[in-house]
């Protein structure tokens, strides 16, 4: 068994929208999932994209992926590393990969001088959490997430209270 982990390519935007879907599915919010095939190639793959992606492979088959943006710590006076999704196959799961590719976004972090690596898991996604424990990451209670989106974005965008 081999795994490899590769630059994804706008070739890859259909592969890349069936991993969202398939995560989605899985965090029980499928009907979130408005992107098309084209977001993800723009969004991704354009001159003025901000977010990469990778792609893994065990034996040449794809089997899972992630993408990851650079942030900023204000804190640190450095840049950082978000990851915004990861994703494994079912049928692949515990055959490493999943730590293969947090371990080669870590180098990607350490090779571009970030101070920090971070990500989200639903506070639910007990099998995640385990295994993001495992590898030495901690969560961050005193934090609480928030968001802005769809209607009430737009309603905060122009003044509408």
């Amino acid at each position: 068994m081999t795994i490899h982990i590769r630059r994804a390519h706008a070739a890859d935007a259909a592969l890349i929208l069936r991993f969202i879907t398939e995560l989605a599915v899985y965090e029980k919010a499928e009907h979130e999932v408005i992107a098309s095939v084209e977001d993800v190639e723009t969004s991704l793959f354009s001159a003025t994209a901000t977010a990469k992606a990778l792609i893994c492979e065990m034996d040449g088959e794809p089997i899972g992926f992630c993408v990851y943006f650079h942030s900023y710590s204000t804190w640190l006076g450095k840049h950082g590393l978000y990851l915004e999704d990861l994703y494994v196959s079912p049928a692949a799961r515990g055959s490493g990969a999943g730590k293969r590719m947090l371990r080669h976004l870590a180098q990607i972090a350490c090779e571009s001088g970030c101070g920090r690596f971070e990500w989200s898991v639903l506070d639910w996604n007990e099998p995640a959490i385990g295994f993001y424990e495992a590898i030495g990451a901690s969560a961050q209670s005193e934090w609480v997430r928030y968001r802005l989106a769809g209607d009430a974005l737009k309603a905060f965008a122009e003044g509408v209270e």
